[in-house]
């Protein structure tokens, strides 16, 4: 998506003022296109309830958003949208630390692959990375063509040097493969699988932050074990990416229904959500971040979002 004057957020919210419209559908063959305001946000989150369950009928007097503190200046519209396509980013580790946890890794990028994604309306990209990332792979709408790449990543293949440069692959995934997908049509995700661990790269966990909150990419993590030492800071970083990208990290040593279970609550997130677009009270074309704060009714017992966003320059 390209930003403008606009700033886009994945992220929840609402407020006592918006205006509650009936849930929509994207569909491929007409998908859903937005224009707004130069000056608007566009919001999309997630709400799970104490079971895990999708609340489904939130409206749009349940919730407080603060903008930095401020009150929107003014709520524009309020919507659901469901069974929407989604976009994902695929990015595989494969440096030394990934020896005995590839093949899992790759087992469960195929589940995705063969079961969860949709031929003919989700798109997926997927790159494998270690000290460098693959950047020649394309984009793909074909299950069996993005199942057939996963199972041809193999360890240290972009790279003859050791190390993993885990920022730099995100970063590049947001700001270049990310790029230009609309969040108000798709869901934009990245879905990692590594260890955590950044020893080679020369990308900061916070411009790799700022690549995905600019492009509205979500990541879920898949954390693996390797040979690391247990004092790495591998689980600490994979909590970072996904907390404030608005995602969540998973055990990639989970049972297969476990497995299964996590593929299926990724999917339900980026297909089915709210999305709210407002008018913040002080925004300024400065580049600067935006913090929200949300405070939920009682009934909703997580929020999948992100941590704020950036405004445009």
């Amino acid at each position: 998506m390209t930003w403008s004057i606009a700033a886009y957020v994945l992220l929840l919210c609402t407020w006592h003022t918006c205006a509650q419209t009936a849930p929509s559908e994207d569909r491929s063959q007409n998908p859903y296109t937005l224009k707004v305001s130069v000056d608007e946000v566009v919001l999309t989150f997630h709400v799970l309830d104490s079971h895990g369950l999708p609340v489904n009928d939130l409206k749009g007097n349940e919730v407080r958003l603060l903008d930095n503190g401020s009150l929107p200046r003014r709520i524009v519209s309020f919507d659901s949208v469901v069974n929407r396509p989604i976009r994902a980013a695929i990015l595989i580790d494969t440096s030394g630390s990934m020896q005995q946890a590839l093949p899992v890794s790759k087992r469960i990028a195929q589940r995705f692959a063969e079961r969860i994604f949709r031929q003919g309306s989700d798109q997926a990209i997927a790159i494998d990375f270690a000290y460098a990332a693959n950047t020649a792979s394309q984009w793909t709408g074909d299950p069996s063509s993005l199942s057939q790449t996963i199972q041809n990543v193999h360890l240290g293949a972009m790279s003859s040097l050791r190390g993993t440069a885990i920022f730099s692959a995100i970063f590049r995934a947001c700001a270049y493969d990310l790029k230009n997908a609309d969040p108000s049509a798709t869901g934009n995700f990245i879905l990692l699988f590594s260890d955590g661990e950044d020893n080679a790269g020369l990308t900061s966990l916070e411009s790799a932050l700022r690549a995905c909150q600019h492009s509205n990419t979500v990541i879920y993590a898949f954390r693996v074990r390797s040979s690391v030492s247990p004092d790495s800071t591998g689980p600490k970083t994979l909590a970072d990416l996904a907390a404030n990208t608005g995602g969540r990290v998973f055990q990639a040593d989970e049972t297969p229904d476990a497995i299964w279970n996590d593929l299926k609550m990724i999917e339900s997130a980026m297909r089915n959500q709210y999305r709210l677009i407002y008018t913040p009270a002080n925004l300024k074309h400065d580049g600067a971040f935006h913090a929200i704060e949300l405070q939920m009714p009682d009934r909703v017992d997580r929020v999948e979002v992100r941590s704020g966003y950036f405004a445009s320059r």
